[in-house]
C-alpha cells in the first residue's frame, strides 16, 4: 500500500483525538509531525550524532578537538612535564642567565593567556554538546510518542478482534440453544404421540 494514499484516507485530527485524547491543533509541531509520520508509516528514528557531525563547521571541530585533548590525562601529564622543565631549565641550567627567573613571570603570562583562550573554546564545545543532548532528548521523545501510538493501535486491534470473536461465539451459542430447543420440542412431540397410542393398543389386545 502506498503511504501517501494511506495518509490521504486517515484523518490526522481523528487519530490525535482517538489515540491521544486531544485536538491536533493543540499539539506542538513535533508531535503533529510524529502523528503524520505514524499515519504515513514512516520512521522517525535517525542518527543524531551523524547529522551533528555533518553540520559541524571548522570552528566547532577545533573546539571539540581542543576540549577532547584538554580534558585528557596525556595533556595533563605533558603539561606538568612542560611546567617542571621550564622551571628547572630556568632555575638550574641557565641560573643567572635565565630568560624567566623566579617567580616565573613569563610562565604566568603564558599560562594566563592559555587559560583565557582555552576556557571559551571549551565552553563552545560544551554548549554544542548541550545542544546535541537536547536534540537527542527531543528525538527520543518523538520515538517514544510514535511507539506509544503503535502500542495503542495494537491494543485497539486486539480489542476489535476480541469483540468480533466474542460476537461469533455468542452467535454460535444462540444457534446451539435453538437447536437444543428444537430437539426438545421433537422429543416432547414424540412422547405425547406414544402415550396417546398406548390405550388404543391395550383395548385391541383385551378380550
Amino acid at each position: 500500500m502506498n503511504p501517501a494514499s494511506a495518509f490521504a484516507r486517515i484523518d490526522p485530527r481523528q487519530t490525535a483525538r482517538k489515540l491521544l485524547q486531544t485536538e491536533l491543533d493543540s499539539l506542538p509541531a513535533d508531535e503533529r509531525e510524529v502523528i503524520e509520520r505514524f499515519i504515513a508509516r514512516r520512521s522517525v528514528s535517525r542518527n543524531i550524532v551523524r547529522e551533528l557531525d555533518r553540520s559541524r563547521g571548522l570552528g566547532e571541530r577545533v573546539a571539540d578537538r581542543v576540549a577532547a585533548v584538554g580534558g585528557s590525562w596525556p595533556f595533563i601529564i605533558g603539561f606538568l612535564v612542560l611546567l617542571f622543565a621550564w622551571m628547572g631549565y630556568n632555575t638550574f641550567v641557565l641560573a643567572r642567565e635565565a630568560f624567566d627567573p623566579y617567580p616565573y613571570i613569563l610562565l604566568n603570562l603564558v599560562l594566563s593567556c592559555l587559560a583565557a583562550i582555552q576556557a571559551p573554546i571549551i565552553m563552545m564545545s560544551q554548549n554544542r554538546q548541550a545542544a546535541a543532548d537536547r536534540l537527542g532528548a527531543q528525538h527520543d521523545y518523538e520515538v517514544n510518542v510514535k511507539s506509544e501510538l503503535e502500542i495503542m493501535q495494537v491494543h485497539e486491534k486486539l480489542n476489535a478482534l476480541r469483540e468480533r470473536d466474542w460476537a461469533v461465539l455468542v452467535e454460535l451459542q444462540n444457534r446451539q440453544i435453538q437447536m437444543l430447543q428444537r430437539l426438545l420440542e421433537r422429543q416432547a412431540g414424540v412422547g405425547d404421540g406414544g402415550s396417546a397410542s398406548n390405550p388404543e393398543r391395550q383395548d385391541r389386545e383385551s378380550p
